[in-house]
C-alpha cells in the first residue's frame, strides 16, 4: 500500500473512553496521517515494515509555494516573516505584543490569541506545565505524548496564559524531554495533589497577575481556577520502546525503512530509529508498507 502527498502533523484522537471510580478519564490514542490536508487511515500496524521517502520537494503550508527550506514547521521564508502564526509570541506567549499595537494580523489575534486558553499540568517524560487553547484539548496533550493531563486554570487570552506558565515554570518544567518520552512511560503522578501545592504556593503571585490583567478594557481576560477538573490518562499504541534512541533525518537520508514498534506524540518508533513526523510538515512524502 502506498500514499503520497504533502505531509502535515499526524491527527491524534481518542477511543474507548472510560471513567474510573476516582473520576480519572482514560482513553486509547489513535492516529491518522495527514497528506495533502486529508486524513487517511494509518497505513501501518504495529510490527509491520514501512518505508518513508522524501521526494526532495518542500511546499509552504500557508501559501503553497515551493521553498528550499522549511521555516517554523512548513512555511516559506516570506510567510515566516509576515504571518502572525510564525511570530515569536507563538512559541513564547508571554511576549504577545498585541497591546502594544504591533500584532502582524488583527484577524489572527481575534481568532487565536483572544480565545479561552487552558493552563495545565501534564506527565510526558516528567511533570510539566503548559498552555493550550480550550478547543485544542486533548490534541495538545497527545502531540506531546502525555500519559496524564489535568487542566488547572482557564483564562481569556494567550498572553495571560503565558504569564501564568512562566510563573509555574519557576518550579515545574515547561518542556518535554523527547528522549525520555521515547524510552518508556513516565511513572504516574498525583496531578491533583501537585496542582493544589502549586496553587497554594503561588497564590499571591496569581492574584497579582489577575489584578494586572483585570485592567484590560478591550477583552475579557479573566482568570478562573478549575478546582473540579479530573485527570485524564492516555494509552498510546506501543508494542515496545526503542532499546536505544536514534533519530532519523530525512534531510540527510531521503528514504528510511524499519519495523513499526509504536507511536507516541508525533513520533513513529521504528526498530531502525525514531522520526518526528511534525518536523517534516510541508515535505512531499511517500509512505509505503509491505
Amino acid at each position: 500500500m502506498e500514499h503520497q502527498g504533502i505531509c502535515h502533523k499526524m491527527h491524534a484522537g481518542l477511543s474507548d473512553l472510560s471513567v474510573t471510580d476516582q473520576h480519572i478519564h482514560k482513553a486509547n490514542v489513535e492516529y491518522k496521517f495527514i497528506l495533502d490536508r486529508q486524513k487517511i487511515d494509518l497505513p501501518f500496524i504495529l510490527g509491520q515494515e514501512l518505508e518513508i521517502e522524501w521526494s526532495g520537494q518542500i511546499y509552504c503550508v500557508s501559501c503553497g509555494s515551493k521553498t528550499p527550506k522549511s521555516y517554523t514547521q512548513g512555511h516559506c521564508y516570506k510567510c515566516f516573516k509576515t504571518k502572525a502564526s510564525c511570530d515569536m509570541c507563538i512559541m513564547k506567549p508571554e511576549t504577545c505584543h498585541y497591546h502594544l499595537g504591533t500584532c502582524r494580523e488583527e484577524k489572527f489575534a481575534q481568532e487565536v490569541c483572544f480565545q479561552p486558553h487552558i493552563v495545565y499540568l501534564a506527565n510526558s517524560s516528567a511533570l510539566k506545565v503548559g498552555i493550550t487553547r480550550l478547543g485544542q484539548m486533548p490534541t495538545r496533550w497527545l502531540d506531546q505524548g502525555a500519559t496524564q493531563a489535568l487542566p488547572i486554570m482557564q483564562v481569556g487570552s494567550r498572553r495571560l496564559s503565558g504569564q501564568l506558565e512562566i510563573m509555574f515554570a519557576e518550579q515545574v518544567a515547561d518542556k518535554t524531554d523527547w528522549r525520555k518520552l521515547l524510552k518508556g512511560q513516565a511513572p504516574a503522578l498525583d496531578l491533583i495533589g501537585l496542582r493544589d501545592e502549586l496553587l497554594d504556593e503561588f497564590a499571591p503571585h496569581i492574584e497579582s497577575i489577575r489584578d494586572e490583567f483585570s485592567l484590560s478594557l478591550d477583552f475579557n481576560e479573566g482568570l478562573e481556577i478549575l478546582e473540579h477538573e479530573h485527570p485524564r490518562e492516555f494509552v498510546y499504541p506501543i508494542a515496545e520502546y526503542p532499546a536505544k534512541i536514534k533519530s532519523h533525518n530525512l534531510d540527510k537520508t531521503a528514504k528510511i525503512r524499519g519495523r513499526l514498534q509504536g507511536i507516541k506524540g508525533q513520533y513513529l518508533m521504528l526498530d531502525t530509529g525514531v522520526i518526528n513526523i511534525r518536523k517534516y510538515t510541508g515535505y512531499e512524502l511517500t509512505l509505503r508498507r509491505e
